[in-house]
């Protein structure tokens, strides 16, 4: 097994640390069970945002047949990802639907019924140590790449950085901390080659030196597949780390595998770092090996209520029903049915809603699950001030300060003591014994803070476009003005000129005859 070099003092500040909490992980419901593949359901429903930054802009018409990695929108703006056809079919509408989002609001997706057919564009095979690190980025980025461990960036985004300056360690975030998920640990542990390819190929196009693959200790399956499968590869080195949330995080991750720390407001490219999933590896790999954009993903369906619980791969846009249903149903009433891990996933209303790029997992939790991993908990009472948010938060932060200030409305206070460094990751929420919703608090604050922004922006932008007015009504008034006095000024001088034309006329003419004559 590897080990990243990091000097003495990091080394044991980190082990002193005692950031993080270890809640039940539940990981053996599924973490034992093989991949398997659910079937195409009626309807694929394609949401336009899947990432972070601009909707996509659709680019076929209802009615219209597609084929399997068919390109059905195009990226808009610089941090944005294109969306392509899981199967073939007909676009049967494009339509405003419910879709995963915080705010339960629907959002523009594009509907496909799938033909069966499953008819795909012909396959493209490359070999990715031929390509340039330009080419790389560009495939990767119109593949639709995102974060698959839920950020959901865009991936080329972070790739095109290490063309502009060097960033010379790549890490694979291989932790996946949260409790149930286990869909990172199956595919290390069942396609650990294209996890390694794929760190390959992200290491050969952002120019760097190293990659470290971080994977938490409490899953040696996989740790030993991918040593086996980095066997060849003396830069690829895999390395357990402590089995403690939220080390899944980016900033934990690196702080622990390279003993440096991200900047407040800073990017890990700062310090020299790029981070990718080890999904997003996979998926880099069959990008540019075989020209295969996003269209499916691996997904944990876990909780108490569910019959069977498994991991299974499934096209990006099948409905979580379908889901549930492949895993045999409920066996118990469910009382609340999130996507992703129960610690920062989204709880969610409807099962018609779609699986996303970013989307790891569904759980249907029974009534003891609920409340335990920090979620909503209305039983909340008063802090005692005994500060164990305090020691828990990843970030060193001081949570109950920064719940005090929010519930004051300071907000402009809890930016100042660290507001915007709160990863959201619900710990603080998780060991309060008061059970006091801390991370419902920022993530509140911090929607206000977003939607003061772009309050900001809009009257910045009203702001200028009224100066712009202003101005330019002015600047008529002054064209105005000057053409006016410029034309009075050639009346005037017309004017002089033709009572000089004549003058000169009249002086010009000769004098007339005298009536008498000369002796």
């Amino acid at each position: 097994m590897g080990s990243p070099s990091i000097p003495p003092l990091a080394r044991l500040a980190r082990l002193l640390n005692p950031w993080g909490v270890h809640p039940e992980g539940r990981k053996q419901l599924t973490a034992d069970t093989e991949i398997a593949l659910v079937p195409l359901p009626d309807r694929l429903v394609l949401p336009l945002s899947q990432h972070i930054g601009a909707p996509a802009r659709p680019i076929v018409e209802v009615g219209t047949r597609v084929l399997r990695n068919q390109l059905l929108a195009e990226a808009q703006g610089a941090i944005s990802a294109p969306i392509h056809a899981p199967t073939s079919g007909i676009v049967v509408g494009i339509a405003e639907v419910p879709v995963p989002h915080p705010s339960g609001l629907p959002g523009p997706a594009i509907l496909l019924e799938p033909d069966g057919a499953d008819e795909a564009l012909p396959a493209e095979h490359n070999d990715p140590f031929a390509l340039s690190a330009a080419e790389i980025s560009r495939r990767v980025a119109e593949a639709g790449i995102v974060g698959m461990g839920g950020a959901t960036f865009p991936a080329a985004v972070k790739l095109s950085l290490g063309q502009k300056t060097a960033i010379p360690t790549l890490i694979l975030n291989g932790g996946e901390c949260e409790p149930y998920l286990t869909c990172d640990d199956r595919l290390m542990r069942d396609r650990a080659n294209q996890v390694i390819d794929g760190a390959r190929i992200i290491l050969h196009a952002m120019g760097g030196r190293e990659v470290l693959i971080g994977v938490e200790n409490n899953k040696p399956e996989a740790i030993a597949a991918l040593e086996a499968a980095a066997g060849a590869f003396p830069e690829v080195k895999v390395v357990a780390v402590p089995s403690r949330y939220p080390m899944g995080s980016e900033k934990q991750l690196i702080e622990w595998l390279t003993g440096r720390e991200i900047p407040a407001g800073g990017r890990p490219a700062d310090i020299g770092v790029m981070v990718q999933n080890v999904g997003t590896a996979a998926a880099i790999h069959r990008a540019i090996r075989f020209g295969e954009p996003l269209t499916r993903r691996i997904v944990t369906v876990s909780g108490g209520a569910v019959r069977t619980p498994r991991n299974v791969e499934v096209r990006i846009g099948t409905p979580l029903s379908a889901l549930l249903a492949f895993c045999g149903g409920l066996k118990a009433e469910a009382v609340r049915y999130v996507m992703g891990g129960p610690m920062m996933g989204l709880a969610v209303q409807s099962l018609e809603i779609p699986v996303i790029k970013g989307s790891g997992g569904l759980l249907a939790l029974v009534a003891g699950e609920v409340g335990s991993y920090g979620t909503e908990d209305t039983s909340a009472g008063p802090c005692i001030r005994c500060a164990s948010c305090v020691g828990a938060c990843p970030i060193g932060l001081m949570p109950l300060d920064m719940a005090a200030l929010i519930k004051h409305g300071d907000l402009a206070a809890s930016v100042d003591i660290g507001l915007k460094d709160c990863i959201g990751c619900g710990t603080c929420s998780y060991v309060c014994p008061s059970k006091i919703p801390l991370v419902h608090y920022f993530n509140h604050a911090k929607g206000e803070l977003a939607a003061q922004d772009r309050n900001k922006m809009k009257q910045d932008a009203i702001k200028q476009l009224a100066d712009a007015r202003t101005a330019r009504m002015e600047q008529e008034a002054r064209e105005k003005a000057e053409a006016a006095a410029r034309r009075k000024a050639e009346r005037e001088k017309a004017k002089a000129e033709a009572a000089a034309k004549a003058a000169a006329k009249k002086a010009a003419a000769p004098a007339p005859a005298s009536e008498e004559s000369p002796a």
